[in-house]
């Protein structure tokens, strides 16, 4: 495992006296004690104390925000909690056939063995113009989690699509589990492909807005190589940056 100190410096999107924003590489965990080694502890083991404004999963590449008191941890994450925080994904999907334009509103719930799953059977998954619901009727009895997932399609080809995903809730694997179960996985995601023949998962978290203690907050995180290489045949990098810049 790559040295805090380096790991740090290569991948440094912001930093003032309250927050430190990360472009994480997929592969590294934020925190959580069932990983090897996570962002958090490797901070720690060099006597930097950060706290986690929010999460992303394992797999997943780009923007991490981390409190650096916890007077600051407390106002930012009330912003998430409030959903006033503005988050945007990049995603490549393995599939093609999504509108310009769509809304996924379909609650999660958690299954067996802990995977999140919708809270409906997948037969009651049903699409009206761009968007995906269930009938209330259809939901299971149990615990769900109201979901909405918004996305704009920037590019496609024969085989792969580019979405820009808006979590508007911020559900646990819900942008994964909302693609998959529209007929719309990830590519490499390996909740829904146990094939192993991915190095990663196609997911970035690109962008994120939200007041911070020293004012606004408008933070952005490139995605690298290894997120593009599933399109790098199709989409050159002057057209990759055209695409994201139009955003």
């Amino acid at each position: 495992m790559e040295a805090w100190a380096l790991l740090r410096a290569r991948t440094l999107v912001a930093e003032d006296e309250s927050v430190l924003a990360l472009n994480k590489p997929a592969g590294v965990s934020v925190t959580g004690e069932r990983h090897d080694t996570d962002l958090v502890r490797m901070a720690a083991e060099d006597g930097e104390e950060l706290f986690p404004v929010h999460r992303i999963d394992k797999v997943t590449s780009g923007l991490i925000l981390f409190a650096r008191t916890l007077p600051a941890h407390g106002g930012l994450t009330r912003q998430f909690a409030k959903r006033t925080a503005d988050k945007a994904y990049l995603a490549i999907t393995a599939t093609t056939g999504l509108p310009a334009h769509g809304t996924i509103d379909l609650p999660l719930s958690v299954g067996r063995k802990n995977r999140v799953r919708i809270a409906a059977p997948r037969e009651s998954i049903h699409r009206e113009g761009d968007t995906w619901t269930v009938d209330p009727a259809d939901v299971l009895d149990t615990r769900t989690y109201p979901s909405t997932t918004e996305f704009t399609t920037l590019w496609a080809d024969d085989t792969h699509t580019l979405l820009a995903a808006r979590p508007r809730t911020g559900r646990r694997h819900q942008i994964r589990v909302h693609l998959a179960w529209t007929g719309h996985p990830l590519h490499g995601d390996p909740l829904f492909d146990r094939s192993g023949e991915h190095p990663r998962t196609a997911l970035h978290s690109w962008r994120l807005g939200l007041d911070g203690e020293s004012g606004r907050l408008d933070l952005s995180a490139t995605p690298g190589d290894d997120f593009w290489a599933p399109v790098a045949d199709a989409l050159g990098v002057e057209e990759r940056a055209r695409l994201l810049a139009s955003l």
